[in-house]
């Protein structure tokens, strides 16, 4: 299983994996000629995408839908404008595509349909892509320990946070339930998950002013101390906005 993260935070965000026979999309909040342009720095083309996932409707992450409007788009009831190739997720109920098992979870997000995260299989490898979450319900738990890789919201510092020009209500609905996993959330979170077969953390969906990789990565390190954790600090990395981060692919 091959992982590129082609974009990641609120300018738009874009995942590309690919098991070398079937290649998908899981969001895309960028534009044709920009997702173009990030999957250049993958062996892989835009017409070699056989299907895409969206995980909800906030626009970094389904601007781009209508780009693959010809293709089998996997998607929460609601999220996108139903075409004749759509599909609805259910919550808990995998699919499958090629060798891909795919099983949609659910995420706590201010959206007015379903927002999901989806855990990915294939091959004996393991992936969870969640972003854009308040929490992550402990039902789910279970289900997310000890797989192979995570992409997974790191987004904000809340002393940062609270030096922004942001007005109060905004600042309010990024720390509720329904918002974005803080620095600290998203360590303690991932010391229940971490297990001997995690082979790499990514922290991803940064805020640009509200957050920094040494802020994350610091509070992980700090977390994972506390919680008596141990993994290789090494082994965990910030997915970037405008930069293609490969997460296992081509170059490793």
């Amino acid at each position: 299983m091959e992982i590129y993260i082609l974009a990641s935070g609120s300018k738009g965000n874009a995942t590309l994996i690919s098991d070398g026979r079937i290649s998908f999309i899981i969001d895309c909040g960028l534009s044709k000629s920009d997702l173009i342009k990030r999957l250049s720095k993958t062996p892989y083309e835009f017409e070699d995408i056989s299907f895409a996932l969206f995980t909800h409707e906030h626009s970094d992450h389904i601007k781009g839908a209508g780009a693959f409007k010809d293709i089998v788009r996997y998607a929460p009831k609601g999220v996108i404008e139903k075409d004749d190739y759509d599909r609805i997720v259910e919550i808990n109920k995998p699919f499958k595509e090629g060798k891909f098992k795919i099983t949609p979870i659910k995420t706590s997000h201010d959206t007015p349909h379903p927002s999901v995260a989806y855990i990915i299989e294939n091959s004996g490898e393991s992936l969870l892509y969640l972003t854009d979450t308040g929490a992550i319900f402990e039902e789910d738990w279970a289900q997310l320990k000890n797989l192979n890789y995570y992409v997974i919201e790191s987004n904000h510092d809340v002393k940062k946070l609270f030096k922004t020009n942001r007005p109060p209500e905004l600042i309010a609905r990024i720390l509720s339930d329904y918002g974005h996993l803080s620095n600290e959330d998203s360590a303690l979170y991932m010391s229940h998950f971490v297990g001997p077969d995690t082979k790499l953390i990514v922290l991803a969906h940064l805020s640009e002013e509200a957050n920094s990789p040494e802020l994350a990565l610091s509070a992980y390190q700090r977390i994972f101390l506390k919680e008596r954790i141990h993994f290789d600090l090494s082994k965990i990395i910030c997915a970037k906005q405008w930069e293609v981060t490969i997460v296992k692919g081509y170059e490793n």
